[in-house]
């Protein structure tokens, strides 16, 4: 398991600031004690210029060992609801709020464990850099994680799930449960009721990038 260290991602920042500066440089953050065991960072990855940013927790067993974001099971899930939902994968950027995978080792399995409160901030400097070289015109926060990241630790998913929402770090935000936990469900009826229920709150997104400006 890692210590926790609170030097943060700040002391690690390039001085200038592109999506492959700040890639870049986030291979080699110690920010956190999160760092030592895991495999390497898992930076976002897509459209440089896109409008329409998808912000998760943080990687899994597969990210970490391919250094790409959401290509396990989870990331299955989100990019057959993408294409559901009408949103071309191409056109997005998907990244994840804390970018090492935090675990815990049970025999030969690495059990994913929620990042610490004091991890998430330590790492917060790499999504706030991401974002403003981005400048999407809406973010989508998978699961509660990048849903606080985002929106403060007194956002409640479950009271606003699926509306528009202002952060500090993104002028438009959407909050949507994150795909690992309709996986987790047992019974195959509500799991196939939560993809649905997903896959419209991402068809919203994508509709109120569509919509007109407001007057």
């Amino acid at each position: 398991m890692a210590t926790t260290t609170t030097a943060g991602a700040a002391a690690f920042l390039p001085e200038r600031r592109t999506l492959d500066d700040l890639r870049a440089a986030a291979a080699s953050c110690e920010g956190c004690g999160l760092y030592a065991p895991a495999t390497q960072t898992v930076f976002g990855e897509g459209d440089p210029h896109a409008r329409l940013v998808f912000v998760g927790e943080q990687p899994g067993d597969r990210e970490d060992r391919t250094g790409r974001p959401f290509v396990g099971p989870a990331g299955q899930l989100l990019r057959s609801s993408l294409r559901e939902a009408g949103i071309d994968e191409r056109t997005v950027y998907i990244t994840n709020a804390v970018k090492h995978f935090s675990f815990v080792e049970r025999g030969k399995r690495r059990i994913h464990q929620t990042p610490k409160r004091i991890e998430i901030r330590a790492c917060g400097p790499w999504l706030e850099n991401e974002l403003a070289a981005i400048r999407p015109d809406l973010v989508v926060a998978l699961g509660s994680t990048a849903a606080s990241t985002l929106l403060g630790t007194e956002f409640r998913l479950t009271k606003h799930r699926g509306t528009v929402v202002r952060s500090p770090l993104a002028e438009r935000v959407v909050a949507t449960i994150h795909p690992s936990a309709i996986l987790r469900t047992i019974d195959e009826a509500t799991r196939a009721a939560e993809i649905e229920r997903f896959v419209a709150d991402l068809r919203f997104a994508r509709e109120t990038l569509e919509a007109p400006p407001a007057e």
